[in-house]
This record gives C-alpha cells, sequence and structure tokens, in this order.
C-alpha cells in the first residue's frame, strides 16, 4: 500500500486535441475552432497518420471524421480503443453521417460523442469542455496513486520514506532488492541498523539530535555507505537522505548501487549501441543513457534537456534521389549532430528512419534551445540539395526542444512526449525551425539562437 506522502497531484497543462478530417475545408475550420478556445491542435487527414500521431502524442481528446481515405473512423476508434497507450483518449466522432444508425455504431466502437456536421462552433466547443472536463475529473486520487505507485515500483533506486525517529516507514521494491530483506521486515527498521558504521553511528546520533549541525552536515545530503545484506554481505551503495517537502515530518532516503551502476557501464561498452548506418549512438543506447542521466538529474537537482529533429520533406527526397542518397544524407546530418554533442554528459544518437535526439545533461532550457538553434542552422548550412523541399531548396530539419529539472514523481516518457510535440510543431508551423516547449505547454519559436 502506498504511504500518503506520495500522492501528489499532477500539474495542469494544455489540452491538446488530435483533428482527423480528409476534408481540408472541415479540417481548417475545426482547427481554427480549437485554437480559438486556446487548445494546442495536431491534424491528420488519413486514419494510418491519425493513429501514428495519437500513438505518439498521446493527445487530450480526437475529433475523428468516420469517412476517410484509408481506415473509416469507426476502425480507428477500434484500433484506438485496443491499444493500453490510447484506450483512455475520448474520441467525438465529427460526420455527415448523422442517421441514428451511424450513431448508435460510433458509441458501439467506444466513442464518447457523436456531432453531426454541419457543426455549429459552441456546439463542439461545449461537447469538447464537457468530454475534457469528464476526463480530468475521473482521474480521481486513487488513479494517480496507481500511476505513481508504479513509477515508484520500477525504480532502479531503492526508495524510502523514514519517520523523525530514524524509522523506516514505507520501502520500494528496489530496497528489498538491495537489502535482499523483505518490505515487512525493513518497515520498522532504523536506518542506522541498515547500514555499517561508520555512517550507522552518524545517522543515529542525527535522528536523536536533529538539531546538531555537525550531523545534520554528515547525513542530509548524498554520501558513500555500506548496505549488509540479509546474509551478511556488504554492498556499497549511495545513500541520499532530505527531509520531504510539504510539512510531514518524514525523510526521503534514497539508495543508488554503486557496484551495479559499474557494472552497468561495462556492459554497455561491450554491447552494440552504435547505429551502423550513422555511426552515432543507436536507440538502444539512447534509452539507456536517457534513464541513467534521469536518475542522475534527480539526485544531483540540475536541469535535463533533450533535443528531437525530424528531416523535413525526406520521403520526397529518398523517392526523387535514391535511397544511396538517402542514406548519405543520414550521415551527414549525424556528423553535424555530433559535433554539437561534445561533453561527455552529451548524447547524439539515430532515433529510427529520419528522426534524431540529443541528450544534454545540466543543461538548462535557454541553451538547450540555442543548441537546437545552431543544429538547425548548421544543417541548413551543408546545403544538400532536396527537389522537394517547398522553401530553401536544400535538406532542412524540424526541431523540438524540452528540459525539466525531474523529481521521482516526474514521468520520463512526458519529457520525450514534449520535446516530441514541440517538433510536431516546428512542422505545423513551416518546418526548418526550432520550438521550445515552455512551463505551463506554451511554445517558444528559435532562430538564429535568440528566442522571439
Amino acid at each position: 500500500m502506498m504511504h500518503p506522502a506520495l500522492a501528489l497531484a499532477a500539474p495542469a497543462r494544455q489540452s491538446a486535441i488530435l483533428i482527423v478530417d480528409d476534408a481540408p475545408d472541415s479540417l481548417g475550420l475545426l482547427q481554427d475552432m480549437m485554437r480559438q478556445q486556446g487548445y494546442q491542435t495536431f491534424v491528420a487527414s488519413s486514419g494510418k497518420r491519425a493513429l501514428d500521431i495519437a500513438t505518439r502524442v498521446q493527445p487530450d481528446l480526437i475529433l475523428l471524421d468516420v469517412i476517410l481515405p484509408d481506415l473509416d473512423g469507426l476502425e480507428i476508434c477500434r484500433r484506438l480503443k485496443r491499444q493500453p497507450d490510447t484506450a483512455h483518449i475520448p474520441v467525438i466522432f465529427v460526420s455527415a453521417c448523422g442517421e441514428t444508425e451511424d450513431i448508435v455504431a460510433g458509441f458501439d466502437t467506444g466513442a464518447a460523442d457523436y456531432i453531426a456536421k454541419p457543426v455549429r462552433m459552441a456546439e463542439v466547443c461545449a461537447r469538447v469542455r464537457a468530454q475534457l472536463r469528464l476526463r480530468s475529473s475521473s482521474e480521481s486520487q486513487k488513479q494517480q496513486a496507481e500511476r505513481l505507485q508504479l513509477i515508484v515500483d520500477g525504480m532502479d533506486e531503492g526508495l524510502m520514506l523514514v519517520d523523525c525517529e530514524g524509522r523506516v516507514v514505507y520501502a520500494n521494491p528496489a530496497c528489498e532488492r538491495f537489502l535482499s530483506q523483505p518490505k515487512e521486515v525493513l518497515e520498522g527498521e532504523l536506518l542506522a541498523d541498515l547500514v555499517e558504521p561508520p555512517a550507522a553511528y552518524d545517522y543515529a546520533d542525527y535522528f536523536a539530535q536533529p538539531l546538531d549541525a555537525e550531523a545534520t552536515a554528515r547525513c542530509r545530503g548524498t554520501r558513500e555507505v555500506l548496505v549488509r545484506q540479509s546474509d551478511g554481505t556488504l554492498r556499497a551503495m549511495d545513500l541520499s537522505l532530505s527531509p520531504m517537502a510539504g510539512g510531514e515530518a518524514l525523510f526521503v532516503a534514497l539508495l543508488h548501487d554503486i557496484t551495479h551502476h559499474k557494472q552497468s557501464e561495462t556492459a554497455l561498452q561491450r554491447a552494440a549501441l552504435v547505429d551502423p548506418l550513422t555511426r552515432i549512438a543507436n536507440r538502444r543506447h539512447f534509452d539507456a543513457f536517457l534513464d541513467k542521466e534521469w536518475q542522475r538529474a534527480i539526485r544531483s537537482g540540475q536541469p535535463l534537456s533533450l533535443i528531437v529533429l525530424d528531416v523535413d520533406h525526406f520521403k520526397g527526397y529518398n523517392d526523387s534521389l535514391g535511397h544511396a542518397a538517402g542514406d548519405a544524407c543520414l550521415q551527414a546530418i549525424a556528423e553535424a549532430l555530433q559535433s554539437h554533442a561534445m561533453r561527455p554528459t552529451d548524447l547524439a544518437a539515430r532515433y529510427g528512419g529520419e528522426e534524431f535526439v540529443v541528450l544534454l545533461a545540466d543543461t538548462g532550457a535557454s541553451a538547450a534551445a540555442r543548441l537546437g538553434e545552431s543544429i538547425r542552422a548548421h544543417i541548413e548550412r551543408l546545403a544538400i540539395p532536396n527537389p522537394r523541399s517547398e522553401g530553401s531548396g536544400v535538406v532542412t530539419v524540424s526541431v523540438g526542444v524540452a528540459c525539466i529539472v525531474p523529481t521521482l514523481f516526474d514521468d520520463i516518457r512526458s519529457f520525450f512526449i514534449s520535446a516530441d510535440r514541440a517538433m510536431y510543431e516546428a512542422k505545423a508551423r513551416g518546418r526548418n525551425q526550432v520550438v521550445a516547449a515552455q512551463a505551463g505547454a506554451a511554445w517558444e519559436q528559435v532562430r538564429g539562437g535568440l528566442l522571439n
């Protein structure tokens, strides 16, 4: 059972609406309506594109036409409801098919509402607001606690809550692994009894005399300790102790396995972590590196920034010049990208297809946005001819940037989605530009290294 101190509310953000319609006039009308209401919008004119955006962007609501050129709206809705990642997204059908049987079929696929065309702006906006309110209210405290419990249970770090007497009141599964004891045994133990001297004496003194400045200096923050396992063996750990925010007389103790960390680094070096085409890090390497830097940023309290970029009109480039030219283009972009990721805590990687990522540890939002613009400008200066480019005639990229100072209660997947959404926003604004996700889910466009 989760300790009540862990049940924190999720921060509010701007709602995102995916609009799916193959009629340009209808699509434009609905997009204008939603933007006027202050929503972030994404658009798709085919069923396959809608499913791709829904999976990657995770919109808060989908406005879906029934008649589409490839998959019809009913089939799209069925597929969305079958996928765990998208099943919770409310779908409102907006269709010229307004007969009773059409409406019943829509609801049978799992739709939340059905609006007949021609649409009335006030009605559409009211129904969208109603569904968003309903979804928000359904996010009960129990559901939030369950999601948070999954995060805590899946952590590689041990997490314990310790009361003012120094006694463990909650331990996550990682603690059970590190100390080789069930949580039923750990909960109730004194923290000082779980570590070896001299650290054990320091923690005992600290909880006995919490106002003692010397004991506080030795025990608050992170220090290396030896923890004793049930079989008597000792394990080197980083132990971080800090008071919990919110006024409760509790402390958060984090255990980071130093030995495992070093072994993991060695294993990663031996593994095949390089993309064979571009010779930069592959997705597997990036995912492992992101997880490691995420945990390090939680411990250090420093910002972590992510740049996601996608090559503009790359399918047209391949169709016009052939896949050999496409491969050479990706190699040149990867080389440019690598030249901007020079620190040991930076990583440039090919994430898939024509999509690349750059992870920047200890880097704030402004610095990451400036680097994103430098990368964009560098690739444009390569002047790789692209006959399908609608603007400059050369290969360009659309870039999204996100920054976070992560805590134990943040979601690493949402961090990636923020950068991905910003990249989609850059494409929606005309491509060949950088868009940075800002606090409150607003957007800022970056050009020439400056925030406009």
